[in-house]
């Protein structure tokens, strides 16, 4: 998926978790925003990429695209650093729904993930769609949609 996909997942999921939950929703989606983007750290020509080249690089290096970056173990991980240093809970959950709905949405491609990493096994949906393609399309569409639907849940209810 491309990072405006990301990006509106984020939004989206951000969004969602906010109904359910009483933190606050602009530190939610603030970080959900960050979080969608955040696991594709390991490719150079990412938003974060572009952003952090050269932890990028090293990543991509140590690990490739998709794998580390994109897998469980990373999400663990990042929820123990961040239930360690950082005090706000709404950001920490923010950045953990994004990156969920990264790995969710990346799970709808057709190189899927290696979502148990290190196990080399990899993960994708019976249905996927091409980066880039006329199905991300209707995806990012649908994501829109139900942005609008839970912001309008959250903010206006």
């Amino acid at each position: 998926m491309t990072g405006k996909t990301h990006i509106v997942g984020g939004i989206t999921a951000s969004l969602a978790f906010a109904q359910i939950t009483n933190y606050d929703p602009f530190i939610l989606v603030g970080a959900g925003v960050i979080g969608a983007i955040l696991p594709d750290i390991c490719h150079g020509g990412s938003k974060i990429g572009r952003t952090l080249p050269m932890l990028s690089k090293v990543i991509n290096t140590l690990f490739g695209h998709r794998t580390f970056t994109h897998s469980l173990l990373f999400l663990v991980l990042m929820a123990i650093l961040m239930n360690n240093f950082v005090q706000n809970e709404a950001f920490t959950a923010g950045i953990l729904v994004g990156m969920a709905s990264h790995l969710l949405l990346d799970m709808a491609t057709k190189n899927g993930i290696k979502l148990l990493f290190p196990i080399k096994v990899t993960v994708r949906f019976p249905i996927t769609a091409t980066t880039g393609g006329s199905a991300e399309y209707a995806v990012f569409a649908v994501l829109s949609l139900f942005t609008v639907y839970f912001g309008y849940g959250v903010f206006i209810s």
